[in-house]
């Protein structure tokens, strides 16, 4: 069965972007290979906060072989011509998780991350915990959410920036 995993940076007092939403502070270390991590996944889950910031870039097109899942109840079919649209985040990450196929990316969305969290549909949780404090902003996992217990799987220490790398299975 495909498993489902979110991840990302994180600023090191838990936040995935700043208080305007902003991702400046993200710098990549050049030892990190995006294409080996990017690899896995066929299938990336856009929650509707991190397509309207895609939106804003301009990058709402998918890369070859990726298929975009925005999960929206305010967004319409032309809001996201090169995507598939969904209200039911339960359901179709059900039916996705029983196809065939790599696995599936939660890109961005804390609080889709929280909703599929609490109905137990995430398999792993990879984030990349870069050296910066913002000291506000959007939070990996917004309160209120459930405890989840984790079981590290792998840890990497990048030291030109001073990221490390943890990924996790979720196990209750």
């Amino acid at each position: 069965m495909r498993k489902l995993v979110y991840g990302g940076a994180m600023s090191l007092d838990g936040f995935i972007a700043g208080p305007n939403g902003e991702y400046d502070w993200i710098v990549p270390d050049p030892e990190m290979d995006f294409a080996a991590m990017m690899g896995r996944f066929d299938t990336f889950l856009i929650g509707r906060k991190t397509f309207d910031a895609m939106r804003r870039a301009e990058r709402t097109a998918p890369p070859a072989g990726i298929h975009y899942i925005v999960f929206s109840r305010t967004l319409r079919p032309g809001d996201c011509p090169k995507a598939t649209l969904s209200e039911d985040a339960e359901r179709t990450v059900m039916d996705l998780k029983k196809k065939p196929g790599k696995d599936i990316a939660l890109f961005g969305g804390g609080e889709l991350f929280r909703s599929l969290l609490a109905l137990r549909l995430v398999d792993e949780l990879r984030v990349s915990v870069t050296p910066v404090l913002l000291g506000g902003g959007i939070p990996f996992l917004p309160p209120p959410a459930d405890r989840a217990k984790l079981r590290l799987i792998k840890h990497r220490l990048y030291r030109k920036s001073g990221t490390i790398e943890l990924a996790y299975d979720i196990v209750a």
